[in-house]
């Protein structure tokens, strides 16, 4: 069977690919359209994650995300993990922006999502986090850098797309997620 690759932006796969697209899932994509001329890694110059989500930022807060604001310690953006005494979080990790609503946490990857192993890390993380019923993951469509001086391209999403589809097909590592979403924006 061939797939066409779609040149729809941004391009997304939500899992398991037996669910149809909930609200949350239009909305989200939603806010990356709205900003492609900004981050589009095939034609517009590379971001980091972190300018990615502060471009994000204002539609993310419209459709009710609470975002990581900076980099200080007060500015960042935690889910618990584990509960110590007098229900005080003792295990929590940071995350780039979570929805209550839906229990959507998000994270927004560039260059190392894929070569850095990124996405094993957010997948790991947002399975532990309380609440997190369903999980987004953004990384780029093209991500160029160089190696030894030699100009060199990564198709982080394509690579994404290989590892969840492998790891929803297998059935051996079950995810708690109503659904998963990755963007490659």
């Amino acid at each position: 069977m061939v797939f066409k690759v779609s040149n729809e932006y941004p391009r997304y796969a939500l899992f398991p690919h037996t669910k149809l697209a909930p609200g949350w899932v239009i909305d989200v994509a939603s806010c990356f359209e709205k900003h492609r001329s900004q981050i589009d890694t095939r034609t517009a110059p590379h971001k980091t994650s972190d300018e990615v989500l502060e471009i994000l930022r204002p539609e993310l807060e419209q459709i009710g995300f609470k975002v990581e604001a900076g980099k200080r310690q007060s500015e960042k953006l935690h889910r618990p993990v584990l509960f110590g005494e007098s229900g005080v979080p003792r295990v929590k990790y940071e995350i780039d922006a979570y929805q209550n609503s839906n229990g959507v946490v998000l994270e927004v990857e560039a260059g190392r999502s894929i070569m850095g192993n990124a996405i094993f890390r957010d997948i790991i993380q947002m399975s532990l986090m309380v609440d997190a019923t369903n999980a987004v993951i953004a990384m780029p469509q093209v991500y160029r850098y160089m190696s030894s001086g030699k100009s060199m391209t990564n198709h982080a999403y394509d690579d994404g797309l290989g590892i969840l589809d492998a790891i929803w097909s297998s059935r051996r590592l079950q995810l708690p997620f109503e659904g998963l979403l990755l963007i490659g924006y």
